[in-house]
């Protein structure tokens, strides 16, 4: 058991080496488990297959990032949003071929590491939220943030280092801002919207109202900030 888990561990890092160094086609069985000092039945073995390595790879990658996106709880919501969102635009410049393989969508939609880093995404949102600054539901903020986010390291990482925009992520990220929050850091009297994305950060709390009754305000909250439902 320690053996195959430390084979594993030397052929996630090898495959990672590989895929970082020379991009996607040099990560093949064989050259993954020559790295490695072992044979290309090990990878079947513990993987499956080649594809299951890569899973496996994109998985330790996006973990290892996640672990540093904590909420910084004693900044300000909107330092910390900022924060994350260059630690985000810095992970995909400085890893493109294990970036590209993270927000793979055959891979993100099963990955607990992606489930993580954005349950942190939505954590920086409802910090937002509670200010008032927030014009959208916390969902669609969160949603918006990631395609922005994402759309942006891809357009960047498409280019060749010394043709990139190195203004383009500032430019998203200010777009990104105008989208998603108020002008003003304390809602207006007349901010249904901002007051509603405001008070559905509290829900949770309201000991006073029974589970069904916390459901119901907020799915009021919801359709306020973000629409009725379609139909």
């Amino acid at each position: 058991m320690v053996a195959a888990a430390q084979n594993r561990t030397q052929l996630i890092e090898v495959a990672m080496d590989l895929l970082t160094a020379h991009g996607p086609d040099a990560v093949t069985t064989r050259a993954v488990a020559a790295a490695a000092g072992l044979q290309p039945p090990a990878i079947y073995r513990l993987f499956g297959d080649k594809d299951g390595l890569l899973d496996a790879v994109a998985e330790h990658a996006y973990a290892a990032y996640a672990g540093h996106k904590a909420v910084d709880h004693g900044a300000d919501p909107l330092e910390d949003f900022r924060t994350g969102w260059d630690l985000h635009i810095g992970f995909g410049l400085a890893n493109p071929a294990v970036y590209a393989l993270v927000v793979d969508p055959r891979r993100t939609s099963t990955s607990p590491a992606t489930r993580a880093g954005r349950e942190v995404l939505l954590a920086r949102i409802r910090r937002i939220a509670a200010t008032g600054r927030l014009r959208v539901g916390e969902q669609l903020a969160a949603d918006l943030t990631h395609a922005v986010g994402t759309g942006t390291i891809l357009a960047l990482i498409a280019e060749a280092p010394d043709r990139r925009n190195p203004a383009l992520a500032d430019t998203a990220y200010q777009a990104l801002l105008n989208a998603i929050l108020t002008e003003a850091r304390t809602p207006p009297t007349n901010g249904a919207t901002a007051a509603a994305a405001a008070l559905r950060t509290a829900v949770p709390d309201l000991d006073v109202l029974s589970p069904a009754e916390r459901r119901l305000l907020t799915e009021w909250l919801d359709r306020i900030t973000t629409g009725p439902p379609s139909r």
